[in-house]
């Protein structure tokens, strides 16, 4: 299958012509415009160091429902220890540099490179990218970052340094997401992490769709800054 090259005009194939990996695009640029596109149409940037930028469209699709994340019996325990405290955008660079410098397999290694670090950050100071921010005695041991539109929220990564660290910002974030009647968390691509904490896979047409509704409503733009 055709994969398309980007000029300097921001502007997408349709998604439904990436190839049986998911990979629509190469080139462009990660302005925030661009980005910002890209996500509008289901399509996302995803590349290592020294290769050439390549915009993915993943069929099937995993999605979190944000009322029916699963929290196992040990994570119940720990949201209700108090042990951690759950902030949002007080520290979004220090968890998108937490999400870059920690290799894990199903992320296939280290993956944000310096240029996505950069755009990304610049989005969340123009009140688009957020970051949930997990602290164990004042110190940032875990958490994730992703972006916001209508009423989607686009998650790209997390990290953790003690155990469920991760899993409290994402079940924080549910809870918040939900409270703000948000359709779904764009999860992506498939992790057992992810699967086994209730997110679903959908064929990429439906996500498309659903996506479509997610963006008829406005988007929140602007610090979602709470402690819990």
């Amino acid at each position: 299958m055709t994969i398309y090259q980007l000029t300097e005009d921001i502007s997408f194939p349709d998604p439904e012509l990436a190839n049986n990996d998911g990979l629509l695009a190469v080139d462009g640029d990660l302005s925030s415009e661009r980005i910002l596109s890209a996500y509008s149409q289901g399509i996302f940037p995803w590349y290592s160091e020294g290769s050439r930028l390549l915009w993915w469209s993943p069929n099937p699709r995993l999605i979190l429902y944000p009322s029916k994340i699963k929290i196992s019996k040990s994570l119940k325990r720990t949201i209700n220890s108090k042990k951690y405290i759950c902030k949002f955008d007080t520290n979004f660079e220090a968890v998108i540099n937490g999400c870059a410098n920690i290799t894990r397999d199903e992320d296939n290694g280290i993956w944000l490179v310096d240029e996505m670090i950069e755009a990304y950050t610049k989005l969340h100071k123009l009140g688009y990218a957020h970051s949930v921010e997990t602290y164990y005695n004042k110190e940032l041991v875990g958490g994730l970052y992703g972006l916001s539109l209508g009423k989607c929220f686009f998650g790209e990564s997390m990290f953790f340094k003690k155990s469920d660290a991760s899993k409290v910002a994402l079940s924080y974030l549910c809870r918040e997401l939900k409270a703000m009647g948000f359709y779904f968390i764009d999860a992506q691509v498939e992790t057992d992490h992810l699967v086994r904490m209730g997110a679903q896979k959908i064929k990429r047409n439906n996500f498309l769709e659903l996506l479509d509704q997610a963006l008829e409503h406005p988007t929140c733009v602007g610090k979602w800054t709470k402690e819990i």
